[in-house]
């Protein structure tokens, strides 16, 4: 046996030397059997020399994790998680602190509101006298600005138009051709759904026009429609938690009432100053058909169009809109809030103000006329003439010189109410209209029109 296993350890290729023998097959205990292949115990292998190869052991189940294309599909989806929470972090953070700012601000708002409704309203801060004017701003007016801040906007406008160096004034010296030009004013958020109110002039053939909100948000704003006769414009942004201002009784403020106007002069946000109403149904030079002003001595400059005008209880009762010059000169213009609250209602309901029209041209009536006719006072307002076209006014017998002195059983004090109250009137409605004509009273009856778009 020692013999054969050592020839065939010397010899191995003599088997095959020899052709197989398919006619005899080998049978067991032959020299042909198969042998199993022998197995050294692993106790018994030899340790690899230092410096040979040694083969990579491999586990009963295979695994994936050094496999190029895992290690490269686990790279992508820890980048993409990376990206995400890059994106999704900032967004987090802004809307957190923004939701701390509305927090405050909403704290801070109900608690002034309580005091203001309580305590500082109309009653208290309006009715102290002359020597607690300085006690009345320091106490009040912090409060004030609590009520009415988070309500107040601060609103950005870019306009992209074509020029020429004519309409630029001394410094006329940029491209005639289209150019950025930018813009700024305020306005007050009146509705929870987005609704702001602002001037016309601010917005009015712009391009774009960003809002930023009280608590930092800058959002798009879109208008709603504007009211040429008033000046007043609606805008829309879409936002969540606002807090609207709380609507005032223009009508009931008396002259000397203490007021505070709320915006941005010349881009300072959410500046508040403090004053008195000077006078009510005031007729300004300022652009504008309306001429039914609140006159104001509260500082407004530039910036301020369309920021709120509020009392003592932190109520909207004007809308800023006009000043007299260039820059404050103690003499202000606000058109009152019940005249802006109505127009705010028609431009969310329809887009557009259909206003009641008489197609008169008025004047307001002089201390002179007023002793002509033997007049109390001068109250009123003077047929000066009919313009051009349709006039429901002539049309229903009304004549150059007539005083109009009643409209829908409305005393009329002077030209501006007159304008407001027909404005209010709808079309085609039928109404009673009084008047002296040769000192005598005249009762007409005429069907209101509709004033034509601008």
């Amino acid at each position: 046996m020692y013999s054969l296993l050592a020839g065939r350890l010397m010899n191995p290729l003599d088997d095959h030397d020899v052709p197989p023998d398919s006619e005899h097959p080998a049978t067991p205990g032959s020299e042909r059997e198969n042998f199993q292949p022998l197995l050294i115990p692993e106790d018994l292998q030899q340790p690899p020399l230092p410096g040979s190869p040694v083969a990579p052991h491999r586990s009963a189940g295979r695994s994936h994790d050094g496999h190029p294309a895992y290690r490269l599909v686990r790279l992508v989806f820890v980048l993409l998680f990376l990206a995400m929470l890059s994106l999704a972090l900032p967004w987090t953070v802004e809307r957190l602190w923004y939701s701390i700012n509305r927090a405050r601000l909403r704290a801070e708002y109900d608690v002034a509101g309580e005091f203001l409704d309580e305590e500082g309203g109309g009653s208290g801060a309006a009715g102290v006298a002359a020597g607690q004017i300085q006690q009345v701003s320091q106490r009040v007016g912090p409060l004030v600005s609590q009520r009415v801040g988070p309500s107040v906007v601060h609103i950005s406008t870019t306009e992209n138009s074509q020029r020429d160096r004519s309409e630029l004034g001394p410094r006329g010296f940029q491209d005639p051709n289209r150019f950025p030009s930018h813009g700024q004013g305020s306005g007050v958020v009146v509705d929870e759904g987005g609704f702001i109110l602002t001037n016309r002039h601010v917005v009015y053939d712009t391009d774009s026009i960003q809002i930023k909100l009280s608590d930092g948000r800058s959002l798009p704003g879109t208008v709603v429609g504007f009211d040429m006769l008033t000046d007043l414009a609606l805008l829309k942004v879409d936002a969540e938690d606002l807090i609207p201002i709380h609507w005032g009784d223009s009508d009931r403020l008396k002259v000397g009432s203490f007021v505070w106007a709320v915006g941005s002069p010349f881009g300072l946000e959410r500046t508040i100053t403090f004053g008195i109403v000077s006078a009510k149904h005031r007729s300004a030079q300022s652009g504008t058909y309306h001429q039914d002003f609140l006159q104001t001595d509260a500082a407004v400059n530039p910036g301020n169009s369309g920021g709120p005008l509020v009392n003592a209880q932190g109520k909207l009762v004007g809308i800023n809109t006009a000043i007299m010059g260039e820059t404050y000169q103690g003499i202000s213009f606000a058109v009152p809030s019940n005249v802006a609250k109505d127009v705010y209602q028609r431009l969310k309901k329809d887009g557009r103000v259909a206003r009641g029209w008489l197609g008169i041209a008025l004047e307001d009536v002089s201390e002179e006329l007023a002793t002509r006719l033997g007049m109390k006072s001068a109250q009123g307002a003077v047929v000066a003439d009919f313009p051009r076209g349709d006039s429901p006014g002539r049309d229903a017998g009304v004549q150059v010189g007539d005083v109009i002195v009643m409209f829908k059983d409305q005393p009329i004090e002077n030209m501006g109410m007159l304008i407001r109250v027909v404005g209010q009137a709808h079309p085609r409605e039928r109404v009673k209209l009084q008047i002296l004509r040769d000192n005598k009273p005249v009762t007409l009856e005429l069907v209101i029109g509709e004033r034509p778009a601008q």
